[in-house]
């Protein structure tokens, strides 16, 4: 599959890299230098590029900076008019310590009204990338560790369902992108539990459901 990273931080390039690893076409954009950009592609053998020329050849995109920045890496991304867009932004405000959307909209729902023409699934975005590499070390071990996924398009979430699989985690769907009011804040608790409580970042999760 070839995907497009808009976004090559932490996220982007950790999700990047291991999606290379699998075999996917991997295309880096959006970094702060051309160099930081040139060195990633060449250690996940990948490609980089603009932001318009990983759109114009991506089947899938992950969208993956700062919320600060979301206006511009579109604004340079175009209309993505039919385009599967995984979203991995949490709506912060400068230092990350606050929502600065939420309880009446959300992060992913303010995304489709900017492009309502993509296909957007919301996931990773409630998951520590810490977690993204111990987790594929671990692939193909029972039970998996679950991300929180939502969108709208039952078919983009299947796309982002194998996508999330091949990393080593299960994806756990939790509706539409209107659930992304609640879904969103719960990554402030992940915030709690990987960065401030001990025992480390590599955070994971599992929901189930007991019987009788």
């Amino acid at each position: 599959m070839k995907i497009g990273i808009l976004g090559s931080g932490l996220m982007g390039g950790k999700l990047g890299r291991l999606w290379a690893a699998c075999g996917h076409e991997v295309c880096f954009s959006y970094a702060r230098s051309t160099a930081k950009l040139e060195a990633l592609a060449r250690e996940a053998g990948a490609s980089c590029g603009t932001v318009a020329e990983t759109v114009a050849g991506a089947e899938v995109l992950l969208l993956a900076v700062h919320w600060s920045r979301v206006t511009d890496v579109l604004d340079q991304a175009g209309d993505l008019a039919g385009k599967l867009v995984l979203n991995c932004c949490v709506p912060l405000n400068e230092s990350d310590t606050e929502l600065v959307v939420g309880t009446t909209s959300s992060g992913a729902e303010e995304l489709a009204t900017m492009r309502p023409g993509a296909r957007w699934v919301s996931c990773f975005n409630t998951t520590p990338s810490e977690s993204f590499r111990p987790v594929f070390a671990r692939k193909g071990q029972r039970p998996a560790p679950q991300v929180l996924t939502y969108g709208d398009d039952a078919q983009a979430k299947a796309v982002a369902g194998e996508l999330i699989r091949d990393i080593g985690f299960e994806p756990l769907d939790t509706g539409g992108l209107r659930n992304a009011r609640f879904v969103e804040p719960f990554a402030m608790a992940t915030v709690e539990l990987a960065y401030v409580q001990p025992g480390g970042a590599a955070l994971t999760y599992r929901f189930e459901k007991l019987d009788g």
